[in-house]
């Protein structure tokens, strides 16, 4: 029997590693697996060796306080993957866990097959990753067609497989009721997948909430959070008593609410796209401390946050950041562009020109089972 350990960071890396297995397992069910993952990898019966939540941490300081902590987790980690001798290990996304622990495996035993789902953002920052990357990595799957000339030009073996979020999806549907009560009109908030990201958004969107409740009753609030960090947000939001406010994290209710919103609030990040994809307008928030700031300030090499904006080199969602990332500015933002139909219709124009791009033909899932088939037979 083949075997395969999916090694994953963070829940979003979960999920993505979800559905590439899902497809594997229809396709091939005689493989074995075990993984670092979280509730997405368990609901396929595959069991992890830690809970996911004692890896997940942002921010460079964040890592330097816990580093000692993250050592002993990546070594651990690299053990198990040893005594489990898998045909090939799936890291997803999470490269400053998963990428240190494939290349320590690999060292040890370079008979394991190493794939890596989500390619770092060499695009962003630090480009000469690359080659250190091709030591340890044998294959990396890539969201971004544009991605692949910067591993070309390193001979990195690499496979544009496209972009989950933006995929045309089958719809299930649910009972909005709780979410359409009233008539009122959706406003859609993306905090995070991660905690300590959630942590510092949520005192600030709660009180852009308030601030949106005294101009008007009309709107209805949905957080759109991940299994994680639902119990978190509920329990921080139970004592403001505010009615017009919901949190979801199963994916289809998501999915439905997403696409009767008439805005979306979102964190930076790749749930923006998805966000583009349901063409819903919206504007990009976020907020690290000082020095995390200062010192991502000084390492990366372009100007914008979203990706929709640094692909085109030009702000076409808004983006709050830093000091600009307050309960002010995001009400100022939200009314203004409620008012502007016109740039909401440019927004999602160029959102969708943009879109077009970088969609692959088939899924990114189904692309990435069929790379990993191909490993396993060959």
């Amino acid at each position: 029997m083949k075997k395969i350990f999916v090694l994953t960071g963070e829940p979003s890396g979960d999920k993505l590693a979800s559905e590439v297995i899902s497809k594997l397992k229809n396709n091939n069910p005689n493989i074995e697996y075990l993984s670092v993952g979280g509730s997405n990898l368990r609901n396929l019966g595959i069991q992890s060796i830690f809970d996911l939540k004692d890896i997940t941490y942002l921010g460079f300081t964040s890592v330097l306080l816990n580093i000692l902590k993250i050592r002993k987790k990546i070594n651990t980690t690299v053990e198990e993957i040893i005594r489990f001798n898998p045909d090939i290990l799936f890291s997803v996304d999470s490269p400053d866990f998963t990428m240190r622990v494939a290349e320590k495996v690999k060292i040890i035993n370079p008979k394991i097959k190493t794939i890596h789902y989500v390619a770092p953002q060499v695009w962003v920052w630090r480009e000469n990753r690359v080659k250190k990357i091709k030591n340890f990595i044998d294959h990396i799957l890539l969201l971004f067609d544009f991605e692949k000339k910067y591993f070309d030009k390193e001979n990195v073996k690499s496979t544009f497989v496209g972009h989950p979020l933006i995929e045309n999806r089958k719809k299930i549907k649910t009972n909005l009721d709780n979410f359409l009560n009233d008539n009122k009109k959706i406003i859609s908030i993306f905090p995070g997948s991660r905690k300590s990201e959630t942590t510092v958004l949520l005192p600030i969107l709660l009180d852009f909430i308030q601030l949106m409740n005294q101009k008007s009753l009309e709107y209805s609030f949905v957080f759109h959070s991940t299994d994680e960090n639902k119990e978190f947000i509920v329990n921080s939001i139970k004592d403001k008593k505010i009615e017009n406010l919901n949190v979801i994290s199963d994916d289809d209710l998501k999915s439905q609410v997403l696409s009767k919103s008439i805005f979306a609030i979102c964190k930076s990040g790749t749930v923006s796209l998805q966000v583009c994809s349901a063409q819903i307008p919206s504007i990009i928030i976020y907020k690290l401390n000082f020095i995390n700031f200062m010192i991502f300030k000084f390492l990366v090499n372009v100007k914008f946050a979203n990706i929709i904006n640094i692909i085109n080199n030009k702000e076409v969602i808004p983006e709050l950041l830093q000091s600009e990332c307050n309960a002010d500015e995001i009400f100022k933002s939200v009314n203004y562009l409620l008012k502007k139909p016109d740039l909401i219709k440019k927004q999602l124009e160029e959102c969708n020109k943009t879109l077009e791009g970088i969609r692959s033909k088939s899924s990114s899932s189904t692309e990435a089972s069929l790379i990993l088939q191909n490993y396993l037979v060959s």
